[in-house]
């Protein structure tokens, strides 16, 4: 064991124990913070406006406050950024996290308050590292650098005191000096605000670096790896950092890239590790390599309620706390957090693999859904089937989305596809098929309604780049971004398709 993991793991022992405690007491840790969130904004707006004071179960809590999603709290934000303070939150906050927006808004913006930050984001990075660690004591990471994908930062122009950002440009500012002279490139490379020449600036900045480490999402990281190997003319990752051995990854799942990143990084000694953190809070992580399964991380300045999905849309929706959940379910994600959410909608949806202790992957968002004939087709399944149709297929999907193709002249409908290929099948309409037949498979209202009222699904081809064309154009290129892979209309498919049409 080397030194620096050694003193990783002597300064870890007390969060391990801390770690052990909620997993063995997670209800009373959860009523704890929830009480210490009430308490903490009593005397903000917010709270004097629901009388947070006078609440003292979790159960007056859910009844007293509603549920919301960002429209409904846009205005205290807006507010906050032109400089009034406890609004939400009992700190001043000059932090904002910009993320895609609602219906009404192209982006939103998420308060980030030092509270969370320390507590949540930073600790979760900490936790990470421990953890990882722990499993592997051995290890040769530290020895060496951690390449981070991140974001652009800009100031509010109504509040010179106020900036918004990624939360991985918002990190990367807050983050000590010390603490990033093991990351490579420098943070002036990494806060650019244009993509393409920050990916083409990394290249040239970290080629003789000695990386060891990549943090960020799956789907970027792919178009910077192919950069790479087309640059440098070489096989795989590890052609270029022999001493690569850890990918820190998140943000989307990592079902449908697995066998991408098994031959761009095939040296056994490659380990991964999964992160659900997002602009409101640091919610899990993968304590297990053999279970992708995330721990439900129960004190990072986050008190968590379930939606069950027949929930969704109602006025008064009726929530559970974490022991009432059940395994194999899936429910929207609300937290309450120390950044002054409350009650808020994240828009994820979770199913919890284990309660004993709290574990869940990611299954979807709440919106990106296909439910047009009552198929509740969502994320999860779409990604189980493409990654079983492409290994059935010997073929490699970059990225793709999908979209109903709704009943006309007493027709039935049909799921749209379109499809961008690393490595394409020898015959597209076999995996076409298949992918119809892992739909099914997965998904029992799919194959019901593939009888009653759907067609097969239509496939169409990507040409190379149009999802990082069609991400430029919408100014969504980089950063936290990611492509819509399934939308309930034909908003996206068809500005898709038009643009796959071109030349």
């Amino acid at each position: 064991m080397s030194l620096t993991n050694f003193f990783i793991l002597q300064a870890g022992s007390k969060r391990f124990l801390q770690i052990e405690h909620f997993k063995k007491e997670p209800l009373q840790v959860q009523r704890d913070m929830l009480k210490m969130l009430l308490k903490s904004a009593s005397e903000t707006e917010y709270g004097k406006r629901y009388h947070f004071n006078s609440i003292l179960t979790p159960e007056q809590y859910r009844q007293r406050l509603p549920v919301v999603g960002y429209d409904e709290i846009k205005d205290y934000i807006i507010r906050t950024m032109t400089g009034e303070q406890n609004l939400l939150w009992n700190e001043n906050i000059e932090w904002f996290a910009k993320s895609s927006g609602t219906t009404s808004d192209k982006s939103k913006f998420i308060p980030v308050s030092n509270k969370i930050l320390k507590e949540g984001q930073f600790r979760g990075g900490k936790d990470a590292i421990g953890i990882f660690t722990k499993l592997y004591p051995d290890n040769a990471v530290f020895k060496g650098k951690t390449l981070a994908l991140g974001g652009s930062s800009e100031i509010y122009k109504k509040n010179t005191s106020c900036r918004f950002g990624d939360l991985s440009a918002i990190m990367i500012s807050n983050t000590p000096r010390w603490a990033n002279l093991k990351k490579v490139p420098d943070s002036s490379v990494m806060l650019m605000s244009n993509w393409e020449e920050k990916i083409e600036k990394i290249i040239e900045k970290t080629l003789n670096e000695d990386v060891r480490c990549l943090m960020g999402v799956p789907s970027w990281f792919l178009s910077l790896i192919n950069k790479i190997l087309e640059k440098t003319g070489k096989q795989n990752l590890h052609e270029v950092w022999s001493n690569l051995e850890l990918f820190i990854h998140g943000g989307v799942s990592f079902t449908p890239y697995r066998e991408q990143y098994k031959r761009l990084l095939p040296d056994p000694k490659m380990k991964y590790m999964e992160t659900y953190n997002a602009s409101e809070g640091f919610f899990g992580l993968q304590d297990d390599p053999h279970d992708p399964s995330m721990l439900l991380m129960l004190d990072y300045g986050v008190y968590y309620e379930f939606m069950p999905m027949g929930e969704l849309g109602k006025q008064h929706p009726n929530t559970l706390l974490l022991e009432e959940v059940e395994t194999n379910v899936n429910y929207a994600l609300i937290i309450s957090t120390t950044g002054g959410l409350w009650r808020y909608m994240i828009g994820d949806t979770i199913m919890f693999t284990s309660v004993k202790p709290y574990k869940f992957r990611i299954t979807g968002r709440t919106k990106l859904f296909i439910n047009a004939f009552g198929e509740e087709l969502i994320i999860d399944n779409a990604n189980e089937a493409i990654t079983a149709a492409s290994k059935r297929t010997g073929s490699e999907v970059f990225e793709f989305t999908a979209a109903p193709i709704f009943m006309e002249d007493g027709k039935k409908g049909a799921h749209e596809w379109i499809v961008e290929f690393k490595v394409p099948p020898a015959d597209y309409e076999e995996f076409a098929d298949i992918l119809d037949e892992e739909l099914q498979r997965v998904n029992s209202d799919y194959e019901a309604k593939r009888v009653l009222s759907l067609n097969r699904l239509k496939l169409n081809v990507a040409r190379k780049e149009l999802f990082n064309d069609w991400m430029r154009i919408n100014g969504k290129l980089g950063g936290q971004h990611k492509v819509p892979k399934l939308w309930n209309d034909r908003t996206h498919i068809e500005q898709l398709l038009k643009l796959n049409a071109q030349l």
